[in-house]
């Protein structure tokens, strides 16, 4: 492989991809939609093969249709940019290619991969991919126009978190996963119906190693290949919005894998990560973490959150790891990480990073929503940033999710000495916009699937289960249940299998598949359910200190004119007759979902469909009725005779 000057660049057709103009946005960080001229761009007679490394001396393309050899296809030098280019000839769709690059000191490097490849190989496989995405006719107009109003924090929003390479397999053919087109039929029918309003994915960008479940990714610009194509997954993208449902992506800009062939020393010097490892080496996962201060890194990674959303028309970006992104020494001991210019803890690049990185997709993408993995108390995390915060839509609430499973796992007995950690979550609850995630991170790792973290026998295991969902779809912030849940999975989710389907058919484990269908009808149908979801005023404690019984009540409330909701818990196994609740209007009020019916696999013990409220003032309230609450059950009464 011979070094090359800019004088005697000729591209072998047509103009550089590049304009003048593009070369210096992208050196200066501001080229947004980097994927139109890097990687391989599909154009008439060929291909063309744009590629950013500013440390290398030289840069070929090689791949099958030069028989792998760095002297058939050199690129050539933009100026002093750090860009390099080429066009090949009779290259098109499905080529497989890899960059063969020389270090500043003529040293060759290991094959690299195309950082804005749109494709790749099939694991274990690393070379890029040419992939024209151009020309998808999308169905989704729609949607597209209506889906502000469905991301909104006053919309109901109920997601059914999934990974996709397990949720169904092919055991006739060699256990294969599904494809994207056979996901666009199977599991988009299979959520829909279930009442959920988004689709959750864990990463789809490509990744080389299974186990990582996607959060270890190399193709950023590539959905995996495991499933299809490119296209396919904007069939499934496609799909799914046709059939009412939105669609978020994992998305995972904290860090990235050290694989060779990927972004690693990608032209021989720290390109993309930190040279320090107290600044660029992840202890926790073995990654190295992105440069978020170099311009040109930054814009990678912003150019990419504007890839999925406006190539594939994903509806959001639940962005991984943030807690690893805000702080310099988060998971290093003392001597181990870098203070800020202020000799602080905080990531000052980062936390400029994701504040640019809202403010641009929320500009560009209007009605999309981006959510924050976040498990401090780094305060503002779904604040506007012109308002201080980072500018994400919402927050995953760690903390709900910790203390409400460990309150869980006691034995009703104990559960009085335990009772703030189901009531804690209110005294912040309204901070930021939460989503309660219950999510893939509790069901791996032994700790057990949430059926097997619910204490007591079989039938105990499922009413506590019941008990519980009733809890977190009654309980203000937007839902998340990873897939599994719905239908009690016994075991720990396994990636490299799939979900106990035969047990999902087992009728006391339909019986909670048939609860989740009618939480979300409720939760959906119901606007004092969903609509101050993030705000104080949609929320009112009636009963939140009988520990002694393990008893919680409260009121949800809508806008104005929205029918109020009562909700009643009772977390032991003991029945509770003639308790007295306090409702704001006399009438009566209807029993809209009792998490202990017979059809959900319970007792069916209950208040026979209603309750009816007097003028007799209780719990500050200027009406009250006697209810009857089943043992491990939720409530949910709203007035009216329907």
């Amino acid at each position: 492989m011979t070094e090359h000057s800019d004088s005697d660049r000729e591209p072998s057709t047509g103009g550089s991809p590049l304009s003048a103009g593009e070369r210096y946005h992208l050196n200066e960080g501001t080229l947004r939609r980097l994927w139109q001229v890097l990687g391989a761009q599909v154009q008439a007679g060929g291909t063309r093969f744009a590629l950013w490394a500013p440390n290398a001396s030289a840069a070929a393309v090689v791949g099958d249709f030069n028989h792998w050899d760095a002297a058939a296809n050199p690129m050539h030098p933009l100026g002093d940019s750090g860009l390099w280019e080429t066009f090949v000839p009779g290259v098109g769709e499905g080529a497989c290619y890899k960059y063969r690059l020389l270090d500043r000191r003529g040293a060759e490097l290991p094959l690299k991969s195309d950082p804005v490849a749109f494709g790749s190989e099939h694991p274990p496989q690393t070379a890029s991919v040419v992939r024209d995405i151009g020309g998808y006719g999308w169905h989704d107009s729609a949607w597209m126009a209506d889906r502000a109003g469905r991301n909104d924090r006053s919309a109901p929003i109920s997601i059914y978190e999934v990974h996709l390479g397990s949720w169904r397999r092919r055991a006739a053919e060699d256990n294969r996963m599904l494809s994207y087109r056979e996901a666009a039929e199977e599991l988009v029918e299979y959520v829909a119906d279930l009442g959920f309003t988004h689709l959750e994915f864990l990463p789809l960008s490509e990744h080389p190693f299974d186990g990582s479940w996607g959060y270890q990714p190399v193709g950023l610009y590539a959905p995996t290949i495991r499933h299809g194509p490119p296209h396919e997954f904007r069939d499934l993208v496609d799909a799914a919005h046709r059939r009412g449902l939105g669609v978020l992506l994992d998305w995972v800009p904290a860090h990235f894998p050290a694989d060779e062939h990927g972004l690693a020393r990608f032209d021989g010097t720290a390109l993309y990560e930190h040279e320090d490892p107290r600044q660029g080496f992840h202890p926790d996962w073995n990654t190295l973490i992105y440069n978020f201060g170099r311009r040109e890194v930054a814009n990678f990674l912003l150019s990419n959150a504007l890839y999925w959303l406006e190539e594939y028309h994903v509806d959001g970006l639940r962005v991984d790891a943030v807690a690893s992104m805000l702080y310099l020494d988060y998971s290093r001991k003392a001597g181990e990480w870098l203070p800020n210019r202020h000799g602080g803890r905080e990531n000052l690049e980062a936390i400029d990073f994701l504040q640019r990185m809202n403010q641009l997709v929320y500009g560009e993408e209007p009605g999309i929503m981006t959510v924050a993995e976040e498990s401090t108390a780094f305060p503002g995390v779904s604040r506007p940033v012109h308002d201080g915060g980072l500018g994400f839509g919402f927050k995953w609430n760690m903390g709900w999710m910790n203390d409400t499973l460990a309150y869980m796992a006691e034995d009703p007995v104990h559960r009085r000495y335990h009772h703030h950690k189901m009531t804690f979550g209110i005294h912040y609850a309204f901070s930021e916009n939460f989503i309660l995630p219950l999510s893939h991170d509790e069901v791996v790792h032994g700790k057990g699937s949430l059926y097997t973290r619910m204490p007591g026998d079989h039938a105990a295991k499922l009413a506590n289960l019941r008990a519980y969902f009733g809890f977190q779809w009654g309980h203000p912030g937007k839902k998340l249940l990873f897939m599994g849940g719905e239908f009690a999975q016994p075991a720990e989710w396994a990636q490299a299998g799939e979900l106990d389907w035969a047990t999902a058919a087992r009728p006391d484990h339909a019986g909670i598949t048939r609860l989740v269908r009618d939480l979300n009808t409720l939760y959906r149908g119901t606007p004092a359910l969903h609509r101050r979801d993030c705000e104080e005023s949609g929320f009112r404690w009636l009963e939140a200190n009988d520990a002694e019984h393990s008893l919680f009540a409260w009121l949800r409330f809508g806008e104005p004119g929205d029918p109020p909701v009562a909700v009643l818990c009772n977390f032991t196994p003991v029945e509770r007759r003639d308790w007295r609740v306090g409702l704001p209007l006399a009438g009566r009020w209807r029993e809209a979902l009792n998490t202990d019916a017979a059809l959900y696999g319970g007792g069916d013990c209950g208040n026979l469909g209603a309750i009816e409220a007097t003028a007799e003032p209780h719990q500050g309230q200027p009406c009250s009725a006697s209810v009857t609450l089943p043992p491990l059950s939720v409530l949910f009464f709203v007035p009216g005779e329907s």
